[in-house]
């Protein structure tokens, strides 16, 4: 037969991934190409005092910095979310707007605050470690609990308590689980932590933008697991141009993405705008620590789960609790899968009532205390 269960399916791709012929984003050269480096915030949560580049413009091989003013005067829209969810009220999710640069305000570790392109990626470096930001430091909280607590100060005004969402499973029955447990002969309950990761692909994510002269539209080369996930919602949403006018790229080898490179990301939509202002390709490449900082991360979430069973031991009804932490800004599909996951909680175990409530919840990541080096007076650099 030609096609059969537990036929061999040949791989194409070996010969040249082994002899080294691959061809990954960060291969691609293209004429005249300028480098950029993104300033990252090193606070949690911050407000933005003031943002000084002007010693920094002046320095060897710099051609252009953007800030967070530059996103307001020029109308950047915001990176969005694509998850629509209601609440077990009624009312919609709240949105977690996030700015390709911050503007007034970081909300993680790793925050894109400023984004320098020069001649070279060395010139570029150095001029970002010339940028003296102001920061007014907020409380921070990486527990979801923490976040929750009536007195924790929240990430976005219009969100107490840091709730994204308060969810119940569509498919929940409270009165008949209440009623099962009520009768039960045992309860069994677990709490479990399930962390958070990151994902660490081979080549980390990247981007590279141009504009085809020809076709009078902007480029954006970079990998991807879908180039229709990253066109439309970064030409309608950030960049504000009609989707046919954005051409997305990705090169024969992506290097891993795990999920991860199948959204959008601030660095995408920078690369283009710089490229529209200097008539010339930017390009940016993130290191491993770089990857930590920004990439998206997946799970760090607290579950509750409770069983109850009869006095033969079988099985009455299942009642989970997920707190799910959700970091700063909701991902593109960010609320979907602490939701639509939990519909696999059963597993394949014949259970007559379930009930299930997520809530996603916002938090600041926080890494080790920052220390202030010199600066001139009334402002100071966070390191």
């Amino acid at each position: 037969m030609k096609f059969a269960v537990g036929q061999p399916v040949r791989r194409f791709e070996d010969a040249s991934l082994i002899t080294g012929h691959g061809r990954y984003t960060d291969d691609i050269e293209l004429s005249h190409a300028v480098y950029a480096h993104v300033l990252r915030s090193p606070v949690a949560h911050a407000e933005i005092r003031k943002v000084d580049a002007q010693a920094a413009r002046a320095m060897p091989g710099v051609l252009l910095i953007l800030t967070g003013d530059d996103v307001v005067a020029e109308g950047l829209g915001d990176v969005p979310c694509a998850a629509p969810l209601t609440n077990r009220d009624g009312s919609p999710r709240r949105d977690t707007p996030r700015p390709v640069l911050a503007v007034a305000k970081v909300r993680h570790v790793g925050e894109p605050v400023a984004l320098v392109v020069a001649e070279t990626l060395a010139h570029a470096r150095d001029a970002a470690e010339a940028i003296l930001v102001d920061y007014a430091e907020l409380p921070a909280a990486v527990d979801v609990r923490a976040a929750m607590a009536s007195d924790a100060t929240p990430l976005f005004e219009h969100m107490p308590n840091n709730v994204v969402f308060d969810w119940d499973n569509d498919t929940s029955d409270f009165a008949a689980t209440d009623a099962a447990f009520s009768r039960a002969a045992h309860v069994t309950t677990l709490e479990m932590v399930n962390n958070r990761v990151v994902v660490n692909s081979m080549e980390p994510r990247n981007a590279i933008g141009d504009y085809d002269v020809a076709a009078g539209r902007p480029v954006l080369y970079t990998a991807t697991q879908g180039s229709h996930f990253v066109r439309d919602p970064l030409a309608e949403n950030v960049l504000k141009l009609p989707k046919e006018k954005l051409r997305v790229v990705t090169p024969t080898n992506v290097g891993g993405a795990f999920g991860m490179k199948a959204f959008i990301y601030p660095e995408q939509a920078l690369v283009v705008w710089a490229a529209g202002k200097l008539k010339r390709p930017v390009k940016w490449q993130s290191d491993r620590s770089e990857g930590f900082m920004s990439d998206n991360q997946g799970r760090d979430h607290v579950t509750r789960a409770e069983l109850a069973l009869d006095e033969k031991g079988r099985f009455l009804a299942l009642r989970v609790s997920i707190l799910a932490n959700l970091g700063a800004y909701l991902s593109f599909m960010g609320p979907f899968i602490p939701t639509r996951s939990s519909d696999l909680v059963s597993g394949l175990y014949t259970t007559p009532a379930i009930a299930i409530n997520v809530k996603g919840i916002c938090t600041k990541p926080i890494r080790c205390r920052c220390v202030p080096i010199a600066a001139p007076a009334g402002r100071r650099r966070l390191i």
